[in-house]
This record gives structure tokens, C-alpha cells and sequence, in this order.
């Protein structure tokens, strides 16, 4: 028994120092000599997701002048069906929700490519401080959209 846990030991120690062609990873000796290579692949890492975050955004951003303008055509639509029914209200309404709706999208898209922008510059210079209060504002702002929506539900 203790030959079988010896030989297992030797096996998984040789594979552990075979170097993998799929993940190539450096030599203990690379990694002591060159403490830059560390920080240029977090710092690599950390844009990389900075732009994820951006994309994110941007994504939001069409969606909501995409909603903008379906809910402005929404309302023209259901009065072309009905044009006795008179209901300028609903129209108007909708029309101006959707109106804000692309113009917070539009407002989205400036405000994601300005935080892009600035942690980019916190990530170059090893400074970055997460901003919680846009995060704050677009919830902010997002909800009250969701509730000027509600009249066009009733």
C-alpha cells in the first residue's frame, strides 16, 4: 500500500512539473526575475474588464433608446386603431415617456464612455476608486422611468 501512494505521489509530482501546451505557464526562475510581468497581466486584466463594464453599458444604453422608441410608437399605433377614442393623454404620455427614455439612453452612453474614461486613468495609475454614486443615480433614474410607465399599463 505505501508503494501505491509512493508511486502516485512521484506521478502526480512529474506531472505537476510538465509543462502544459495549452496554459504555458513560466519557470519559478521567470517569475522572480521579471516582477513586472505580474503587474502588467493584472493591469491587463483590470482594463479588459473595465471595457466588459463599458460594453455592459453601451448594451443598457441601446436598450433603452430601443424601449424609448417602441413605447413613442406604441402609443401612435393604438390611436391609429382607434382614432374615436380620443385618448391624447395616453399618447402624449407615451410619446413622452418615450422621449426621456431615449434621452436617458443617450445621456447613458456619454456618462459610461466618461466613468470608462476615468478608471481607465485610475487603473494606469494604480489608483482606482469604484464610484458607487453613478451607480446610485442611473438606479435612481431607471426607477423613475419604471413608474412613469405605469400609467400606460392601467
Amino acid at each position: 500500500m505505501a508503494t501505491v501512494v509512493c508511486c502516485s505521489n512521484a506521478v502526480v509530482e512529474i506531472c505537476s512539473r510538465m509543462a502544459d501546451p495549452f496554459n504555458p505557464q513560466p519557470d519559478k526562475e521567470q517569475q522572480t526575475h521579471h516582477p513586472t510581468n505580474r503587474r502588467s497581466s493584472d493591469k491587463q486584466r483590470e482594463h479588459q474588464a473595465n471595457e466588459r463594464t463599458y460594453l455592459a453599458w453601451l448594451r443598457t444604453s441601446i436598450s433603452l433608446i430601443g424601449f424609448g422608441f417602441a413605447i413613442a410608437r406604441f402609443g401612435i399605433f393604438i390611436q391609429q386603431l382607434d382614432p374615436t377614442n380620443g385618448s391624447d393623454a395616453s399618447v402624449f404620455n407615451s410619446r413622452l415617456i418615450g422621449i426621456v427614455l431615449v434621452s436617458f439612453g443617450i445621456f447613458s452612453i456619454v456618462l459610461a464612455a466618461w466613468r470608462y474614461n476615468q478608471a481607465f486613468n485610475q487603473i494606469e495609475r494604480g489608483r482606482y476608486k469604484p464610484n458607487r454614486g453613478v451607480i446610485w443615480l442611473l438606479s435612481a433614474m431607471v426607477t423613475a422611468l419604471g413608474i412613469l410607465c405605469i400609467p400606460l399599463l392601467l
